[in-house]
């Protein structure tokens, strides 16, 4: 039973909770997660959960050989801990390194390296590749497995109800994500505000999944397209956080007002997606069976939410597609590098702040479509990528974080600026080869995409 002092029955409290969460300078951290698909090396299909060659067995092998402690629900492994970081299985099996908070991105290059060479090395011994895509190439949604996790299999049913999209979202999906930290509420507001009016640059710089279902599907971010089309009630860009008063009330009543998808009691998950749906400020009003909201219920609710851009403890950017392993690190060395250094916040934001909220989502549309190429007016996203980019190198250049040979941070941005200057995405890449040289053969994507274990640069 929660104790009153895990209680939560006031929206203070809430407002409290996310003030909690800021830390002086000297502490900010930098985390990432990185979610990857998994096909079969023979046929590009999507390496299911279960069977003698699955992702579980995978995750089983980790554990022996390299000493994570397995995480398991009901008998079956789901995860597995590691001494700073977790696996992570997503629905569709995608797999995720939730990674530890890094000082520097030098330190999360380390750690996503290891990660890379142990489930390339393991992959291998069960016929099963790693590629660098943000979304699941060949199979359709009914040939992927859904993950046996209580709590997917409530969320799985309620997406098909919410948007015409979400369940490729779960099954087929996979991004990198960058978490932030800030200094106190008008910081973080300050940091979602430009992170959200970003949304359409990030779409168009990393781009990344032009191929669905076995075919090209018109899209150079598909991924971003499903999240429009996944559900209303918790997706997308928030007009509030482009006021220059927003608060952590603005982000607290918003939250408080999207519909709950379960409550965890017992060690089991229940299901609230029931229609008309229980808000999270009605369960806190009156309670739900006896239950009264908690601080963990909240803390979990958070997650629910699917914008773009999240606020938890820190900001959380949502919107890249996963990479080839080259630039996984480029997401959060530009957000750092924007983020962590006052006049280069400034800097980033006079190149979106006079757009309309119904521009910016019109620029976002546009981004899903056409990547670099889309235009706000007169200038290609291309040019506004640019300047975003070199904006953050001066940010990371000021930072002044060296690893062992003396570089600094923005070397994570250097593949990333060469392909934005050439005009390139890896969407684009892809679509050429795809028409091109691979001539529409699936195995040659592979062997195209497949994640080596020959290091990130």
């Amino acid at each position: 039973m929660p104790t009153s002092a895990d209680l939560v029955e006031t929206r203070e409290q809430l407002i409290r909770y996310f003030e909690s969460g800021a830390k002086p300078r000297a502490q900010w951290r930098v985390g990432t997660e990185y979610e990857k698909v998994t096909v079969s090396a023979h046929d590009g299909r999507a390496v299911p959960y279960s069977g003698p060659r699955g992702v579980e067995q995978i995750l089983r092998r980790m554990a022996e050989r390299y000493g994570y402690e397995p995480e398991d629900e009901h008998g079956r492994v789901i995860g597995l801990k590691g001494e700073r970081a977790a696996i992570t299985i997503e629905p569709g099996s995608q797999i995720e390194l939730s990674g530890e908070q890094c000082e520097t991105i030098h330190c999360a290059h380390a750690e996503f390296s290891c990660h890379i060479e142990q489930l390339v090395e393991v992959g291998r011994e069960y016929g099963a590749v790693v590629l660098g895509l943000g979304m699941q190439p060949i199979s359709t949604i009914d040939e992927i497995e859904l993950l046996p996790k209580q709590r997917y299999r409530i969320m799985y049913p309620y997406m098909a109800r919410k948007g015409r999209l979400g369940q490729r979202m779960m099954k087929q999906t996979a991004g990198v994500q960058a978490n932030l930290d800030y200094g106190d509420e008008a910081d973080a507001m300050r940091k979602l505000r430009l992170s959200m009016g970003l949304v359409p640059l990030v779409y168009a710089m990393f781009a990344n999944s032009p191929l669905c279902d076995g075919r090209l599907n018109g899209y150079h971010s598909y991924r971003g397209h499903i999240w429009n089309e996944t559900d209303p009630d918790r997706c997308g860009t928030l007009d509030f956080v482009f006021r220059d008063d927003a608060s952590f009330e603005d982000y607290v009543d918003y939250a408080l007002d999207v519909p709950m998808y379960l409550l965890y009691r017992n060690h089991e998950y229940y299901a609230l997606t029931r229609p008309p749906g229980l808000t999270f400020r009605q369960f806190m009003a009156r309670g739900w069976r006896g239950e009264r909201a908690t601080v963990e219920d909240w803390t979990g609710h958070l997650t629910t939410i699917f914008t773009e851009v999240r606020l938890k403890k820190y900001v959380e950017v949502r919107t890249a597609d996963s990479q080839p392993p080259a630039l996984m690190l480029a997401l959060p060395a530009l957000f750092k590098g924007l983020l962590y250094d006052s006049d280069c916040m400034a800097g980033a934001w006079d190149l979106v702040k006079r757009w309309s909220f119904e521009e910016r989502l019109a620029l976002t549309d546009a981004a899903h479509k056409l990547g670099l190429e889309a235009r706000a007016g007169r200038v290609s996203l291309r040019e506004l990528a640019l300047e975003a980019l070199m904006i953050a190198t001066v940010g990371l250049e000021r930072q002044h974080a060296l690893n062992q040979r003396g570089d600094d941070e923005s070397i994570y941005l250097l593949r990333l600026l060469d392909q934005v200057r050439n005009g390139w995405t890896q969407a684009s890449l892809t679509i050429e080869r795809w028409k091109g040289r691979w001539n529409y053969d699936v195995q040659r994507l592979v062997e195209g995409c497949a994640y080596g274990a020959e290091g990130l640069l």
